[in-house]
């Protein structure tokens, strides 16, 4: 088990880290991909989600055996870094940092976009870089106080976005026809598979919420609990505001895209159920911002740390509240600036396809570690995936089936990106030696 003195306070418990992830999962996607995911396959989106949900299971039992192990701030990228070396461990956390913050720019956006719906206020340019100044800097300076105050605003923002979320699904029984959830035809595998790919956006982040690993009170017990009980929560979550949705809208719902459940809420209590959703996903876009501000910057952190990334100062720990004060501002200040220059409107599609490398190199980060535990003949007391590699070996197949579904497009993108991070990586190399 790799357990290096970072200065951190562990303080977050079984609840603290599940709020974490279940925050960080729940955001704007689910406000808008009921859909979108039912334009694709009608009635027959719950399929979907259910294959999604047991993706996301297979891979979160892989991060669950190796956060067990690999118990340092970081997430995927320290698994992926300590597992195959600092060059995949540099990749993982550009690609990270990259989309993550262009991706909080968007939900920034959202967010002003919400408000600015009922207040026309927020449309003006200059209130809204004010608005985003205020945003980043309060739930910067919130995290620098200290981790346990960064717990106590995610765990009040996630009880607040599920009570209106789940007050829908429970009133909207009484609405719904059974005759719209009827599937009167079955999707092709290629249906399946792009509706999927874009549906596991909905289903992002519990990767990201890891990354305070170095913070967690007895992480060989509290991670794999913590997966546990997010995504079992957040698929039932899921499974239920798909079918209300689909049950009290029926063909209707594909036509309203932006936000279907505004939709069903007015269905189903009138204007006064739209507003309350609308404020709602204000809330539930907030609330992802949060556990952002909360857990990204430990991955700027560690990667500092270990020297992947050439800024020594972002692995700095404040003397008072120890928290990595620097890496905070850095990602506060990222965020800003990216949601003040307009609002990068990441594709579901591309930024689900990133997360998904990285996704594989956790399941292949279970067997590289199996296989060095037995060649060490070290016997230890972590979380272990019952079935011996079964689990590990179907999350790859199935993670290489959804990227199947790209674009040569996308696939040639990525492959440019990815091109041009390495050749920074090398040169990066090159000249720290020549500076020696």
């Amino acid at each position: 088990m790799r357990e290096t003195n970072e200065y951190l306070k562990r303080e977050v418990g079984v609840l603290g880290l599940s709020s974490n992830l279940i925050n960080i999962m729940i955001g704007a996607g689910i406000f808008a991909l009921p859909a979108i995911v039912a334009a694709g396959l009608g009635a027959a989106s719950i399929f979907a989600y259910l294959f999604c949900g047991l993706l996301i299971g297979l891979v979160m039992l892989c991060f669950a055996e190796v956060g067990s192990k690999i118990t340092t701030s970081g997430g995927a990228y320290t698994y992926i870094a300590s597992s195959f070396g600092p060059y995949f461990g540099f990749l993982t956390a550009i690609l990270f940092i990259f989309s993550s913050t262009t991706s909080d720019a968007a939900i920034a956006n959202a967010l002003v976009d919400v408000v600015g719906s009922m207040f026309p206020l927020f449309k003006s340019q200059f209130v809204r870089i004010i608005t985003f100044l205020i945003m980043f800097a309060g739930l910067g300076y919130v995290n620098i106080r200290g981790i346990k105050e960064g717990m106590a605003l995610v765990k009040l923002i996630t009880i607040t976005k599920l009570i209106p979320l789940l007050l829908l699904v429970f009133f909207s029984w009484g609405h719904v026809s059974f005759d719209n959830l009827e599937i009167n035809s079955t999707p092709t595998l290629l249906e399946f598979g792009k509706v999927s790919l874009i549906l596991f956006f909905a289903f992002q982040g519990a990767e990201s919420g890891l990354s305070i690993s170095g913070e967690v009170k007895n992480p060989q017990r509290t991670i794999p609990k913590a997966i546990f009980i997010s995504i079992v929560s957040v698929l039932m979550l899921y499974i239920l505001i798909q079918t209300v949705s689909q049950g009290v809208l029926g063909e209707l719902l594909p036509t309203f895209i932006e936000n279907p459940l505004s939709a069903v809420a007015n269905q189903v209590f009138g204007p006064i159920g739209f507003s309350i959703l609308v404020v709602g996903a204000a809330i539930s876009i907030f609330g992802t911002l949060t556990s952002a501000v909360l857990s990204l910057p430990r991955i700027l952190f560690r990667a500092s740390k270990d020297n992947v990334l050439p800024f020594k100062s972002l692995a700095e720990i404040h003397h008072k509240f120890s928290t990595p004060y620097i890496a905070i501002i850095a990602y506060a200040t990222m965020g800003f600036l990216f949601a003040s220059f307009g609002g990068f409107k990441q594709l579901a599609v591309i930024s689900t396809a990133t997360i998904l490398l990285v996704y594989l190199g956790v399941s292949l980060s279970v067997i590289k570690l199996r296989r060095n535990a037995r060649d060490l003949k070290t016997q230890t007391n972590e979380f272990r995936i019952p079935g011996g590699y079964l689990i590990p070996i179907l999350s790859v197949l199935t993670i290489l089936w959804l990227l199947s579904n790209l674009t040569q497009n996308e696939v040639f993108g990525f492959g440019l990106f990815i091109l041009i991070l390495s050749l920074i990586y090398f040169l990066k190399d090159k000249f720290r030696t020549n500076a020696k």
